[in-house]
Parts: structure tokens; sequence; C-alpha cells
């Protein structure tokens, strides 16, 4: 009993001193990585709540109206034309994975198979769909007008000697048309949550030295906060680490 009594006591300790960092993030692996630090934070008086999300855009909206702490889901290419289009002020804290994008196919096993007026599709925002032409130049498929411009669109394309049919769709929807259409440029987190396996399905995917690092992002007022410090320490542990490359087999890597 008195053993029982410390524990409900050790527990109302904790509740009256942790403070409450309420974090989106979308499912894979944003949301897994999270739920894997949670018991470390607790120990440090942190109570982390993750609240899932599937699209990229709310996340951003409601921690910019003060709703939530913190998101977890982007790279710093998607928050600053994210915080340009909408007249946010976001910023990163730190960055933690990189989720290479790759190109997957129900029909071909070699991007050189891919027949002439594929459909192809590509995320619809700024940011992963000019990732998207970025990869297919560099496979040659296509090729750009600049090949360094990481916002090109497909009005951008060069040459297109294949006759590409490129359409752009919401980067969350891409998996399920996946058998419909020739080839699919999909987001790493997106392509998991789908059962594909990046390092085996990819016909292409983007190597490690691409500079779409996913980071944790807050806003000016909070981002210096005791909890977030917290948390961005434990994104950055070793366990975190050891877990991300144990757990994803190079599908996401870490980037620290």
């Amino acid at each position: 009993m008195k053993k029982l009594i410390a524990a409900f006591a050790a527990v109302a300790a904790f509740s009256a001193h942790a403070e409450t960092l309420t974090v989106a993030a979308t499912p894979v692996p944003h949301a897994e990585i999270l739920e894997f630090v949670k018991p470390a934070l607790a120990k440090e008086g942190v109570d982390l709540k993750v609240k899932v999300f599937t699209d990229y855009i709310q996340p951003n909206v409601q921690v910019a109206e003060k709703r939530l702490d913190a998101n977890f889901f982007q790279h710093q290419p998607y928050l600053d034309e994210f915080n340009k289009a909408k007249g946010t002020n976001l910023v990163a804290v730190t960055g933690v994975h990189l989720e290479p994008l790759g190109a997957y196919s129900s029909k071909i096993k070699d991007l050189k198979d891919l027949p002439g007026g594929a459909n192809v599709v590509i995320p619809n925002d700024a940011t992963n769909g000019g990732r998207a032409l970025l990869l297919l130049a560099k496979a040659g498929v296509i090729t750009l007008k600049d090949p360094t411009n990481i916002l090109s669109t497909v009005k951008d394309i060069a040459t297109n000697p294949k006759d590409l049919k490129i359409r752009e769709l919401e980067a969350a929807t891409i998996p399920r048309v996946l058998t419909q259409v020739d080839l699919a440029l999909i987001n790493t987190n997106y392509a998991l949550e789908a059962k594909l396996d990046p390092s085996k399905d990819a016909l292409v995917i983007e190597g490690n030295d691409s500079p779409y690092v996913n980071i944790l992002v807050s806003r000016p007022d909070n981002k210096d906060s005791d909890a977030m410090k917290k948390l961005a320490a434990a994104l950055h542990s070793p366990e975190v680490k050891q877990f991300i490359t144990e757990k994803y087999k190079g599908a996401v890597l870490p980037a620290f």
C-alpha cells in the first residue's frame, strides 16, 4: 500500500510540475520518433503530446495561431515557401532527419522502360514539386532550364524527350494513385505509410547530399523555451539516431 501511495504521489508531483508541449506531426516517421522520445522527456518534466496530421498545411497554421507549440513534418525550403505565401513567421528549431524523395512505379522496374507519353504525378506544393523535377532531371528523364532551381515547376522543363504527362497532386494522395499512373514521385513519410520500402522499391531516390532535412518548427516566442530545448536535445540523442537507423533501415537518415 505504501508503494502504491508513493507511486500516486510521484504521478501527482509530475502532473503538477510537468510542462506540456503539444507537437503536430505526420504519422511516419515523425510521430513515431516523437513517441519514442516521450519517456525521456517525461523524466525531464516535459509532458509531450503528439497530435497527428495527414496534411502539410494545418500543422503550420495551428502553430502560427498558437493552438499548438511546434510541428515536425517539413524541411526548410517548404517552411520558407509557406512563410512567404502565408505571411507567417515560423522558425526552425533544429534539423532531425532526411527522408529521401523517390520515384515509384507498379508498372515498370527501370526508368529507362518509362513509355512515351507516360503519366507521371508529382507533389503540388512548390518545394516538393521542384524537388521531384530535380530528381527526374538528375535521372536524365527530363532537363530543366535551371537544374539548381529548387522551386522549378513544369513550366521550367527545358526538354521532355518522352513527352511525359506530368500532373501535380497533393503529396498525401499520391500513393493512392500509384497503380493508376506510370510513375509517382512520393515523399518517404507517405511511402512508408503506404508500406513501400524506399530502399528497395524506389526506381531512383535522393542521395544523402539532399538539402531537405526535416526540422522541428516553432515560433519566435517559444523556440528558446526550456521545454523546446529539451525536445531538441532529445531528438539529437544517440538513442534517437539508433532508433532511426534500425527502424527505417536507410529509408530515413539521421541528420546529426
